[in-house]
Order: structure tokens, then sequence, then C-alpha cells
């Protein structure tokens, strides 16, 4: 086990009372899973996410990483945890534009204190992992829109996290490019071992990929299947 979650719950306030974004949810993700979560918009699924590693404070409930609880750590301490263990995958990619691809990559290293030597070394490595080594030298302007996807996925990768997280990673692909970014994390999944945790619209995300499948209704966890084996 890697996380383990107890009846966690984030309320918001609104004009008309309190609304739980997520409600009482329970689960337990094993070390090298690949999750998928699902819902309709609204159901919280982005919020559970956040929520997993302190970007966002629950309102109650536990959250339990490496059988340490971590919900109610200090925001320092939660920091040092994300630097450490997780890399983050976002729909919009996230690169800053005025630095190169290698150099992208390198800010996961970066904020550890890591050496530029060693940061520019292991960030070329995991570029031509994802098979962008011959792009080191590119702004974000100057590759597709599934290259800087990849580009996104090698800075989550770089610090060799435990879990990756990933909010809707193929939101603004066309559906070849989609597939070619869920071929990637399952190649991480698999390969690494990474745990990778997934929120998606993606009806083939969700019917294919992920060995554990969490599907959520207004805040509540209305579906949780564990399978042996998907999309071999």
């Amino acid at each position: 086990m890697i996380l383990q979650i107890e009846y966690l719950t984030k309320q918001y306030s609104h004009k008309d009372g309190l609304i739980n974004a997520i409600d009482d949810i329970n689960l337990i993700i094993n070390r090298g899973d690949f999750v998928i979560i699902t819902g309709p918009s609204g159901s919280g699924k982005s919020t559970l996410l956040l929520a997993l590693f302190g970007l966002i404070k629950p309102t109650s409930g536990q959250i339990i990483f490496n059988n340490e609880r971590i919900d109610n750590a200090s925001d320092n301490i939660k920091a040092k945890i994300r630097k450490k263990h997780t890399g983050f995958i976002m729909q919009n990619f996230a690169l800053i534009p005025y630095l190169t691809t290698v150099q992208n990559v390198m800010i996961p290293l970066s904020l550890q204190g890591v050496n530029k030597t060693e940061q520019f070394n292991r960030a070329s490595e995991v570029l031509e992992f994802v098979g962008l080594k011959h792009r080191i030298t590119h702004l974000p302007r100057e590759l597709s829109i599934g290259e800087q996807q990849r580009v996104a996925i090698a800075r989550a990768l770089v610090h060799n996290p435990s879990v990756i997280l990933a909010d809707e990673p193929t939101g603004n692909l066309d559906p070849a490019l989609s597939l070619e970014i869920l071929d990637f994390l399952r190649k991480i999944n698999r390969e690494k071992g990474i745990t990778v945790i997934m929120v998606t619209h993606s009806p083939t995300a969700s019917s294919e990929y992920g060995n554990l499948k969490v599907h959520l209704k207004d805040g509540k966890l209305v579906e949780n299947k564990e399978l042996i084996s998907v999309h071999p």
C-alpha cells in the first residue's frame, strides 16, 4: 500500500450552504497501481487528486502515505513530500515559455538542490526515454502539442517520484496523440513501477487503461473496481 484515504471530505461554503466537493471517500491505492478516476464535471475528481498531497486541505478525514499520516502535516512537510515523491502532469502542460525543453525538465531537480551538471544529465536521460532528446534546446512554442505534453511527462518523471498525479493529461489532445500519451503513462507505470493516479474524461482511458477504476458522482465514490489485467 502506498496511499490510504479514510473518510476524506472537502467542504466549500456557498450562499445556499455547505457543499461537499468530495464526501466521505475511502480508498486504498497500492504501490504500482495505475488508477483511473472518472466522473461527470463537478463530481470532485480534481479536488480528490489535489487533496492527496496537500494542494487542497481537506475538511476532515485522513490521508496516509507510506504508512505516515500527511493530511495534518505542516505546509513545509507537505511541500517536501511533493518535491521528493510526486510528479504532476496537467492538462495545459504548464511549461515555462522562456525555458528550453531541458531547462523545463530540470525544474524539479533544481528545487531539490541537485547540481547543474547532474540536473542536465538526468533531464537529458528522461527526455531520451520520452523520445525528445533531439529537442533539448527548443522552446515550448517550437514543439508540437504532443511534444509539449511529453516534456511535461519528462518533467514529472525526472526526479523518480513514487507517484505521478495526472489531471486530464489528454484533455487538449486529439485521439491519436491521446493514445500516445496514455501509452507513455502505462510504460512509466509498468517499466519504472511508478504509481499513476489519473483523472480523465476519456472513454478510451477509462475502458482500456489502469488496473484500479474509481468513479465519483456528486463528490461520492460510487464505484471502485480493481482489475487484474487491462489492455495487455
